[in-house]
């Protein structure tokens, strides 16, 4: 019986041991992992390996701002005139839809942009009408195939021609006749609202046109109100007149103002004289609107090429032309520079170099030394290349060689081409030896107001990664003096300090989609970067220099 008890509680104290055996193996452990077990099953004498702590590498510097300085972006007038009068130029077609004239302008600017030109001066008046909606004149039969009738489009030509020029980097320079009424005798062309019908009293017929009576103080208003109002509705870069001033003369054929003569003019004043003064009076009075409205407007002029013959005067030229600025045209342009009232002059110098009664060499010299601190272009006559009595111009050399000749010049600043359709529709040969001689970069326009300037012009970016390329970002949007920025991109440092033909050159208009990022499309040679501003006076800042992705040690 003992036995049996005994028996039994031993069972029961095992069935118990099993039981807190099972509880503690099914428990979490509360002591530190036992340390490790070497080779032999012997406690391992190593410390305790901490955790794994992963440190990611630096991102790469994307770029760096250099502390250098470059010089100034090179400057050179290389302009071309665009007449539209008789569709000289553009449009082709008065009647083409506007759609089409549009394809034919870009075509056109595109193409003077491939040469490395930098500015179009556009005529958008030519004889009392307009390629504008204007509350003072008709719109041109040049543009719509009916003089007064409004063109097929919502758009305004004129802002449209000028953003076309300024987003491929050109000056635009709006180019107005002011004395010129009208073409011809044939009046029933005219719109109603033309000021031959408003204005008879201001016209005077000569030869086979009718003009503005130069010598009226009204008619001088009524056209400084004209220029003025282009100068406040548009984005400009100048007021452009071309050689039209009085007529030029035709023998025996009296131009009659003699009536206005009496009215204004003064005791003893001579008639000649008298006729100057009234020219003088309007370039005083649209030069002082111009800087009253935008200062930053240059107004720039292109005379006939000869101030005066030296037989008549001593300070002239060693030239025989038939007719002179002074003389005949009654345009006293020495006067209008020494009293700084244009910012440029063009000179028509449309004669071979050696030509015998006007040389254009001889020209060069003399307009060099008599420049009165004003910007002196020379005007070339491309038109004349192949289809001129005088044989010089079958040589495809001599408007090369004139460009040539005006670099020697020191005080003539770059040349202007009349007109666009001799280089683009013919003389496509002259147009590529002048680019591959004289035109293999591009350049800024000259500008004779920069030093006019007191913009202060953005000196803080930052560059960014931007889809093939990169974008230059700003802190704050890009203030109204912002107009252009210039962006060049090198494989060494030497051909961005240098301005070399290597350098990848970009000219930006700045508009409200790019004033706070500007992307640039990625380059071959894009190492080094340097960024400009170009302000509304023309003024350059000074550069600023990036390396991107340097090597870093």
């Amino acid at each position: 019986m003992k036995n049996r008890q005994l028996t039994a509680r031993l069972f029961y104290w095992l069935i118990f041991l099993l039981f807190v055996q099972a509880c503690k193996t099914s428990q979490a452990p509360t002591t530190q992992p036992s340390r490790p077990v070497g080779p032999q099953g012997q406690p391992s004498m190593q410390a305790p390996i901490p955790p794994k702590t992963v440190t990611p590498p630096q991102p790469k510097e994307f770029y760096r701002q250099l502390p250098i300085s470059i010089s100034e972006s090179p400057r050179e007038m290389r302009a071309v005139w665009i007449a539209t009068v008789a569709n000289i130029d553009w449009p082709s077609s008065s009647t083409a839809s506007f759609a089409v004239q549009k394809e034919e302008f870009i075509k056109l600017l595109d193409y003077y942009k491939s040469l490395n030109f930098n500015t179009v001066i556009v005529q958008i008046r030519t004889s009392g009408d307009a390629f504008y909606p204007s509350r003072l004149a008709p719109w041109s039969r040049y543009l719509t195939g009916k003089e007064g009738q409004k063109p097929n489009t919502t758009e305004d030509p004129l802002s449209w021609m000028i953003l076309e020029a300024h987003n491929r980097g050109l000056e635009f320079h709006a180019w107005l006749n002011p004395y010129r009424a009208t073409m011809n005798l044939n009046t029933k062309l005219l719109s109603p609202e033309h000021d031959f019908f408003k204005h008879k009293d201001w016209m005077i017929k000569y030869d086979t046109k009718y003009y503005y009576d130069p010598g009226r103080p009204e008619v001088r208003a009524h056209l400084t109100e004209v220029i003025r109002e282009v100068v406040k509705n548009y984005n400009i870069d100048a007021i452009h007149f071309d050689d039209y001033f009085y007529p030029y003369q035709v023998p025996r054929l009296k131009f009659e103002d003699q009536a206005s003569f009496r009215k204004y003019g003064k005791q003893g004043q001579k008639l000649e004289d008298w006729r100057r003064e009234n020219v003088n009076l309007l370039i005083r009075d649209i030069s002082q609107m111009i800087k009253q409205e935008k200062p930053w407007v240059q107004f720039g002029i292109s005379p006939f090429g000869v101030w005066r013959n030296k037989d008549k005067d001593p300070k002239g030229s060693n030239t025989r032309a038939g007719q002179t600025n002074y003389d005949e045209l009654f345009a006293d342009v020495l006067l209008w520079m020494k009293n700084g009232w244009i910012d440029y002059l063009i000179p028509q110098l449309y004669w071979s170099m050696d030509y015998n009664l006007a040389s254009h060499r001889i020209l060069v010299d003399w307009w060099n030394e008599n420049h009165y601190n004003t910007h002196i272009y020379v005007g070339n006559g491309p038109y004349k290349i192949r289809d001129n009595a005088d044989k010089a111009w079958e040589n495809p050399m001599e408007v090369p060689n004139q460009l040539a000749y005006a670099r020697l010049a020191t005080n003539i600043q770059g040349n202007a081409f009349f007109s666009a359709k001799s280089m683009y529709t013919k003389n496509r040969d002259v147009a590529e030896l002048i680019k591959r001689n004289h035109y293999q970069r591009p350049t800024l326009p000259a500008s004779p107001l920069a030093s006019k300037s007191t913009s202060i012009l953005p000196t803080k970016v930052q560059m960014v990664p931007h889809g093939d390329g990169f974008a230059f970002e700003f802190q704050e949007m890009l203030g109204p003096d912002v107009r252009f920025a210039i962006i060049q991109t090198a494989a060494n440092l030497a051909d961005l300090e240098g301005h070399t033909a290597r350098v990848e050159w970009r000219k930006i208009h700045i508009d409200m989609t790019n004033r706070k990022t500007i992307p640039v499309l990625n380059s071959v040679h894009s190492k080094y970067v340097s960024l400009s501003f170009i302000d509304r006076f023309g003024k350059e800042s000074k550069a600023m220099v990036f390396e991107l992705n340097p090597v870093t040690p």
